[in-house]
């Protein structure tokens, strides 16, 4: 059995060996290697490469789908970042400030297709359902952006909307690494589907968490500061959870400091208070509880030929979201 470090050291070496950064014409592939090298936890590959680990003691197999899963990942936040016009991606220059918006679509473009030929490197018996799985998922990836990019524009976002968002934005593509692992290491089609669920579980409970983390984090622990959503009037399951408990008034008053351009530090007070009011971290920690205890009860579905290899991820799924387990 892998522990987490042992996957997360077989993702960062294949990487290294697979030295995007090196390939010509440089042009193209060193903002790729840029992005790549930027860090993050590599949640995906690791979670694809732990549902492999609940099957089979080889995870080799898992290994290249997973690479593929990780460089779509990324493909998906260098685009995100020209789309937003962001400056700083993981405390670094995002890839069309320190190139150019031209190379930064052209070698998101180039990451995909990567994507795609890593994936084709896993076995030829199990391709088609891993190549299924995977565009399925890298379409549903684009829906869920199209729905973000149209709730900007829109004054009244339902939380059922919002969460269909967020489903295929976020958690879709943690589910689809852990079924493809779990097919990597010779799962049937009924465990590898409660692993999809679970990965969508976990998937809305990350996203509702990082929502509430924005308003109610230590800044000191949280790594930066607070109150950014707030500041940029973007809809999230508490400012949607704030419009929807709120009478006609406060509701108005909510508005009306969204598109105040007063103090920072003074609207993120105004606004925070009005979520208190409205018990709105409350209702944001029970939904996410609620998703939590789903996405635990999708893994106990799950039947492996040794129970305590669910441990790890376990372990994982309670440190993604800050849970003591």
């Amino acid at each position: 059995m892998y522990t987490l470090e042992q996957c997360s050291s077989l993702i960062e070496e294949q990487l290294k060996q697979l030295a995007i950064g090196s390939k010509i014409p440089a042009g193209l592939y060193e903002p790729m290697d840029y992005m790549m090298a930027a860090g993050g936890k590599r949640v995906r590959p690791v979670l694809a490469l732990m549902a492999c680990n609940l099957f089979a003691d080889d995870m080799e197999k898992a290994l290249m789908p997973a690479i593929a899963l990780e460089v779509f990942h990324n493909f998906t936040l260098l685009h995100d970042d020209v789309m937003d016009n962001a400056d700083v991606r993981r405390n670094r220059p995002t890839v069309h400030k320190r190139w150019n918006e031209s190379t930064a679509i052209l070698s998101g473009d180039a990451m995909m297709i990567l994507a795609y030929r890593y994936m084709c490197q896993a076995q030829p018996e199990i391709l088609p359902v891993l190549l299924d799985t995977f565009t399925r998922t890298a379409l549903e990836v684009c829906e869920g952006q199209q729905y973000d990019m149209d709730f900007e524009q829109r004054a009244n976002v339902s939380i059922n909307e919002y969460l269909h968002m967020i489903r295929l934005k976020t958690a879709v593509l943690l589910a689809a690494c852990l079924k493809t692992g779990a097919i990597c290491g010779g799962s049937d089609a009924a465990n590898a589907e409660s692993l999809y669920r679970f990965g969508i579980s976990l998937g809305l409970t990350f996203q509702i968490q990082d929502d509430w983390l924005d308003v109610y984090a230590d800044p000191d622990v949280f790594g930066k500061a607070i109150g950014g959503d707030i500041l940029s009037g973007k809809k999230t399951y508490l400012l949607l959870t704030a419009f929807e408990k709120a009478d006609d008034k406060t509701r108005a008053e909510l508005s009306a400091l969204l598109n105040n351009k007063m103090p920072a530090g003074d609207k993120i007070n105004s606004v925070k208070a009005i979520y208190d009011c409205l018990g709105v971290s409350d209702a944001a920690r029970q939904a996410m509880d609620g998703y939590y205890r789903q996405a635990m009860s999708h893994l106990r579905e799950v039947v492996v030929p040794d129970e305590s290899r669910k441990i790890v991820l376990e372990k994982f799924a309670a440190k993604l979201l800050k849970r003591e387990k």
